[in-house]
């Protein structure tokens, strides 16, 4: 085929793996399931009168499932094709690949459409089902098909920014926090240009926006003006991120040799190849000697035979040029905190992390001058800040940072073979948990503090009080250290590092997609929130069924089996709660279930080192 042979390989492979099958049932299950509960949140609050009635919920309904699952294709995409080559790299398979005949193009497109292809299987999935809406009325076939064209060239832009940035970077939780901030600056960076309001020639602002956000894209394609206006506001995005897709594979086909290997491989080879000329000179000198008179040569052989012995391993003597470093008692906490395990380009990391976080400190300024925030607060039939608008982004970026390395930490490890030799020392497994788990919030303190310092300007601007700041600095020092215990957890029970990134990561993007789809549709569908469980009873019982099967099947517990039943009921609570303005409740929930959960996972690991360790080649396929 046109990719190459490793596209072929996945597509020929993947037919045979029940996950693909699985992935697009529970997606597809997932849209029915979101379908049904909106129709009954309708029924039960409202009386449909008319076909009108049922055409304006068909118009919601679209609205509403079309921005959820281009965000969720948008993260995947990323995260998939970024994680996909990342692994390869900590398996240092991807240098064999490199010295084999593929072409750079093939190595590249390969292994980009190889990671895309159960995201356009699902994709595909998807397609009778959005078709199933325009039968509410509301939508037209038109929308359905804009929708899927910005869909699907958005994943591409993303799985080609997640590859090149996977190809240019060594570690892979600096490749996870570098995607994740790309994505962030890029839709960031085009609301921005949106705001700044002013024109490059004959084009404004907002068209530029709509050109580079992909949700300013969706919004245009499923909304019923898309039949007209489908020329100004979905065809430049198309072209657009095409455009940038294309330019960012043509960087990485380009750069693929000269990024990979790292480094540190070329000074390996470099010192192997001096000692091969060495040894090849050695050799040469060897053979002109037997060409010499006995005694020369045994005079000769003798020098050699010194020689030799004083460059051997054992005879070698090196003088410190420093005192060495106390270890502490905990060597993996020492080692995680006091080294650059995870390479000293993670400064680099930081220094875009500050640059979001002074950037979100910039809107909340203006916003807090300007009065905008009470404004929103007091004009809005909902008590949502209007701060929340920023912040939300940026704290969930703090969370998959965490989450990231706490995943990474126990992949990196496995892959590169280094934990087998933790597991003969004499290490504790309550040193190793508590070593990680100390290691992962010490590298990532700035994903803990800068959250709290931009909801500490709000406080001191006299925006929020001091009993909410409260609640929100507890919250999300729960949350922090949920979500690391969760990447640790789930790097330990899944032996296949691209499987434990991708459920640690989808559990924290569950949870925070579904918090704000229950929103929207609460808020959409009906103004009363108290009497709407039983409509979602649905998707609670669902959610929890996944984040058993997610967190707690490899590895059986009461106490996960109980926490997965818990989480998605008292999220529920948690958003009704917050909707109605009731946030002690919100917090006193929140503190208990995730910090119930987080127990759950941290008792297991304190008795035993139970470490999935990938022995078995099923494993690996699956």
């Amino acid at each position: 085929m046109l990719v190459g042979p490793v596209f072929t390989r996945e597509a020929a492979v993947a037919p045979r793996r029940r996950k693909l099958y699985v992935f697009r049932t529970v997606y597809a299950i997932s849209l029915l399931l979101l379908m049904c509960t909106a129709w009954l949140i309708l029924v039960r609050t409202q009386v449909i009168r008319n076909l009108g009635d049922m055409a304006r919920f068909g118009a919601i309904l679209f609205q509403i499932l079309a921005p959820l699952q281009l965000v969720l294709i948008l993260f995947m995409a990323a995260v998939q094709t970024a994680s996909s080559v990342a692994i390869e790299k900590d398996k240092q398979t991807l240098i064999l690949l490199l010295m084999t005949r593929l072409s750079n193009s093939e190595l590249v497109l390969g292994k980009l459409f190889a990671s895309l292809l159960g995201i356009g299987v699902m994709l595909l999935t998807a397609v009778p089902i959005f078709m199933l809406i325009v039968l509410f009325g509301g939508t037209s076939f038109d929308q359905v098909g804009w929708t899927f064209a910005v869909t699907v060239v958005t994943a591409f832009a993303s799985g080609s920014l997640g590859s090149t940035i996977a190809l240019w970077r060594e570690k892979t939780f600096q490749t996870l926090a570098l995607v994740a901030l790309s994505i962030l600056f890029w839709v960031g960076g085009a609301e921005a240009i949106a705001a700044w309001g002013g024109t490059i020639g004959s084009i404004s602002a907002d068209q530029i926006a709509t050109a580079l956000n992909p949700l300013r894209a969706i919004l245009i394609a499923s909304s019923p003006s898309v039949v007209s206006e489908w020329a100004a506001g979905v065809l430049p995005f198309l072209c657009t991120m095409g455009g940038v897709a294309i330019l960012l594979n043509i960087v990485a086909i380009s750069f693929v040799r000269r990024w990979n290997p790292s480094r540190d491989v070329r000074v390996g080879q470099s010192a192997a190849q001096g000692e091969e000329d060495t040894v090849f000179s050695e050799t040469t000198t060897t053979d002109k000697t037997e060409m010499m008179s006995e005694s020369s040569a045994g005079q000769q052989i003798s020098q050699r035979d010194e020689s030799s012995r004083q460059t051997h391993v054992d005879a070698r003597v090196r003088t410190a040029d420093q005192t060495s470093r106390k270890v502490w008692d905990n060597p993996v906490l020492w080692r995680e905190c006091c080294t650059w395990a995870y390479g000293k380009r993670i400064l680099f990391i930081r220094g875009a992390y500050w640059l979001f976080a002074a950037t979100v400190c910039y809107v909340l300024f203006n916003m807090v001058q300007s009065g905008e925030i009470m404004r929103r607060g007091s004009e809005s039939a909902v008590s949502i800040p209007a701060a929340a608008w920023a912040l939300a982004p940026f704290m969930l970026l703090s969370l998959v940072m965490i989450n990231a390395l706490g995943v990474t930490s126990m992949t990196n490890e496995r892959d590169g073979r280094s934990l087998d030799l933790l597991l003969v020392t004499d290490l504790s497994p309550r040193e190793f948990l508590f070593g990680k788990l100390g290691g992962v919030l010490y590298v990532t303190f700035d994903a803990l503090l800068l959250p709290l310092v931009l909801c500490g300007y709000l406080w001191i601007s006299g925006t929020m009080s001091l009993e909410y700041y409260t609640y929100i600095v507890i919250g999300i020092l729960v949350l922090d250290v949920f979500v690391a215990m969760l990447g640790l957890h789930c790097g330990m029970i899944y032996s296949n590092s691209r499987q434990a990134i991708g459920v640690s990561l989808g559990t924290v993007f569950f949870l925070f997609l579904g918090v704000v789809t229950a929103m929207v549709m609460m808020v959409s569908f009906t103004g009363n929130v108290e009497a709407q469980i039983t409509p979602f009873l649905a998707c609670i019982v669902g959610g929890g069924v996944g984040l058993y099967v997610a967190l707690g099947s490899r590895n059986p517990s009461p106490a996960l089996a109980l926490a997965s039943g818990l989480l998605p009921l008292a999220m529920f609570f948690s958003i009704t709660s917050m909707l109605l303005g009731r946030y002690l409740s919100v917090l006193l929930v929140m503190a208990f279930t995730y910090g119930f959960t987080t127990t759950a996972m941290i008792m297991p690991a304190l008795g035993e080192f139970n470490i999935s360790m990938g022995r078995v080649r099923q494993n690996e396929d699956d």
